[in-house]
């Protein structure tokens, strides 16, 4: 009676741990097009059997069973696709903020309110020509003041386009980074959570591990990240390098755009993302609180690293979005104030706005000057007139310049230096500091093009269309090919193409890596409704056989007690 109530108890647990087992295919079931969820797996096992008898001389020893135990639900993962599709998502991110950044400027410089910005160079370079054929024409003259007037206007406008797209992508750091922290909050309070659940080891917080994963795999996405899982449970996250999440706390990132170049800021006070704890502070008594005065050891990125697959610096949005929007307004100091290159190199070039912006500032400074030379020594400029008649000079020769600079006082003296970063210095044709001579804009016949005799200025105008058809001009110093105006440009549009198409035909096969790994891994992790049928119908299988054990138990039972009563 005893081993057929014994007998009973072994069916029970068969009924349990079948009907445990059909609950978790149906969870798997009901969250099959759920992201982030990983297929969860039932283990089981036999309950510890009862020896009724030990003879060392037989095979076995008599032993009774107790049934079936459920050991475990663990989740279906793989450590090693998980690690290769968060890298392999960062560097597709990286190379998307860089595409999605050549497009923007690819934009800004072939379409301007549905006009070329090649046409109001050409038109300038045709009005050049028709002077040739008419110097002295009031109609020509007006429209070479026209032009030219065109010309610095719509500059100006690219030039702004391409600031203010970099001021949106300084915005989008700081944004960047505060979602990484608050990633960083959500694994610290999951950790928590697992840990809690899982220390008497009676449970798997699977779905609080589906949702850190899913936050592992998102945070892969914005920088370079390496984690494990401690023994208690805790996922420990290091992010570039630094140790993000712990077991105890999350250290933060912060955003400076307040503090001095020479301190760790940027010259133009953009976003720079830094450690919290790794700043230097002073205790404030005006604002009776601790303020960072020196970031310059806990900046989350060197942004001088060469960017290579080999080296792992072309993995995540933050990283890219820094990199594209550079540390300041480039102009064409940036190139020219550094003859063996060098500063251009490892500031300028890596950053596809800041390099646009300086070649693009270094083109119409050149042009600025080589026409503003020109006519300074022409022998029609007026005040070369009045000292050739002998007559009083009130004006500057520059006051008759055709491009004037805005500001004098920020003509100034210097050059790029340790006092002086990049981005501080303001002086000469800048695009932002130029514009074309009100004298001219008020009555354009004031260059007259005519010379002492009364006969034409043929000689400055035939200067004037040799300065944009002579190769005197190179793009930057890693280029040794000299081109004219004309040529400047076209070259400055083609490599802007160019590095689209590389960046693009990379990010098409790193988006075909990350659909390989993303493709493997979801063979792993992901729930198959064939697959969970099939399970399905066994484990509904077992029910059934464990009932039918249970009866037919429960009909012995019934019949020995009937019998026995009688």
């Amino acid at each position: 009676m005893a081993s057929l109530m014994g007998s009973l108890f072994i069916g029970v647990s068969g009924l349990q741990v079948s009907q445990n087992a059909l609950n978790t295919t149906s969870h798997n079931m009901a969250n099959i097009d759920t992201e982030g969820y990983t297929r969860q797996q039932v283990q089981q096992g036999t309950r510890p059997y009862i020896t009724t008898e030990k003879d060392f001389r037989t095979i076995s020893w008599k032993q009774t069973g107790l049934g079936v135990v459920y050991n475990n639900c663990k989740q279906v993962r793989s450590l090693f696709l998980d690690q290769s599709f968060r890298e392999e998502t960062g560097r597709s991110s990286f190379y998307d903020v860089s595409v999605t950044t050549l497009e923007e400027i690819e934009d800004q410089l072939q379409e301007l309110n549905g006009n070329e910005f090649a046409d109001s160079l050409n038109n300038l370079w045709t009005a050049v020509q028709e002077m040739s054929k008419n110097p002295t024409s009031a109609v020509n003259q007006n429209t070479l003041v026209t032009r030219a007037n065109e010309f610095v206007t719509r500059a100006q406008s690219v030039y702004d386009g391409l600031v203010n797209y970099q001021e949106n992508m300084d915005k989008s750091v700081a944004k960047i980074v505060d979602e990484i922290n608050k990633i960083g909050d959500r694994i610290q309070k999951l950790n928590l959570q697992i840990v809690e659940i899982e220390s008497g080891h009676q449970e798997h917080a699977n779905d609080l591990r589906d949702e850190r994963n899913l936050l592992l795999d998102q945070l892969g996405e914005y920088g370079k990240i390496s984690f494990y899982e401690d023994v208690f449970g805790n996922i420990l996250v290091s992010f570039e390098g630094t140790q993000f999440v712990t077991t105890d706390h999350v250290n933060h990132m912060a955003c400076d755009n307040t503090l001095p170049a020479d301190k760790g800021g940027s010259p133009s006070n953009y976003n720079t993302p830094y450690w919290e704890f790794a700043a230097k502070k002073e205790y404030s008594e005006a604002r009776e609180e601790w303020v960072v005065t020196d970031i310059r050891g806990a900046k989350v990125y060197d942004m001088t690293q060469t960017i290579s697959s080999s080296m792992k610096t072309d993995i995540g949005k933050l990283r890219s979005t820094l990199l594209a929007r550079g540390d300041h307004n480039a102009t064409y100091h940036d190139i020219t104030d550094d003859p063996t290159g060098n500063y251009y190199n490892k500031n300028i070039a890596q950053s596809v706005i800041m390099n646009v912006e300086a070649e693009f500032d270094q083109m119409v400074k050149n042009i600025c000057q080589a026409i503003n030379k020109i006519y300074e020594e022409a022998g029609s400029n007026p005040v070369n007139l009045a000292k050739e008649r002998g007559k009083p000079i009130e004006e500057e020769v520059s006051d008759y310049d055709l491009f004037k600079v805005l500001n004098e006082e920020d003509c100034l003296n210097y050059d790029i230096d340790a006092d002086h970063p990049a981005g501080t210095v303001r002086k000469g044709y800048i695009i932002s500091n130029i514009a074309v001579n009100p004298i001219y804009l008020q009555q354009p016949t004031t260059m007259g093009f005519l010379l002492a005799d009364g006969s034409e200025d043929n000689e400055t105008i035939e200067k004037l269309k040799g300065a944009f058809t002579s190769a005197e001009y190179l793009i930057n110093p890693n280029v040794a090919t000299k081109t004219d105006f004309l040529g400047y440009y076209n070259m400055l549009v083609s490599q802007v193409a160019n590095s689209g198409d590389v960046y693009k035909g990379i990010q098409t096969n790193q988006e075909l890596t990350v659909d390989a790994v993303s493709n493997a891994r979801e063979q792993i992790v992901g729930v198959s409704s064939d697959e969970e049928l099939e399970f399905m119908i066994k484990f509904q299988n077992a029910f059934n056989a464990s009932s039918r054990y249970v009866n037919v138990v429960s009909e012995m039972i019934e019949h020995i007690v009937t019998s026995l009563g009688s």
